[in-house]
């Protein structure tokens, strides 16, 4: 629906400018993002309260062939909803919704180490750090910092 394109553009784009939490250029526009978010293979949900987005995430296999039994998502909150537990129930409902339709696991290829409450939230939902990309990820504040791999079984 258009109308939750306009919505999810207006969550993702005040997370994509800053640079400090997703691997995509901080000039990404519009079209491009939408793209990526709503890409072929991504199941897309939203978090809504009296008919307004308050998140929104996708789920995809992380991998093809071999890999394909492991699924990936990407949350995204409004500016507004931290704080009330939208991420959370968002991951709840994607760890539900990916075993239900097959994956055995989730994995988080690319955590930003300084992105504090997602590891938090993802550490608190069961993922572990599995691996470690050290200063993977170029902050624009903090320079070169570490990527976390973060996984956990379905």
């Amino acid at each position: 629906m258009d109308s939750d394109r306009d919505a999810v553009w207006g969550m993702l784009e005040p997370v994509i400018r800053p640079g400090d939490v997703f691997a995509l250029p901080r000039d990404m526009d519009r079209e491009a993002a939408l793209a990526y978010w709503f890409a072929e293979g991504h199941w897309v949900f939203v978090a809504e309260e009296d008919g307004r987005l308050l998140g929104c995430y996708y789920l995809r296999a992380n991998q093809q062939g071999g890999g394909s039994h492991v699924s990936n998502c990407g949350y995204v909150t409004a500016q507004d909803a931290g704080g009330r537990g939208v991420a959370g129930t968002m991951c709840r409902h994607s760890l539900e919704f990916g075993k239900s339709v097959g994956f055995r696991a989730m994995q988080f290829n690319f955590v930003v180490s300084t992105n504090v409450a997602a590891v938090h939230l993802w550490l608190k939902s069961g993922f572990e750090v599995v691996g470690k990309i050290p200063q993977g990820f170029l902050h624009p504040v903090a320079g070169y910092v570490d990527a976390l791999v973060m996984f956990r079984e379905l």
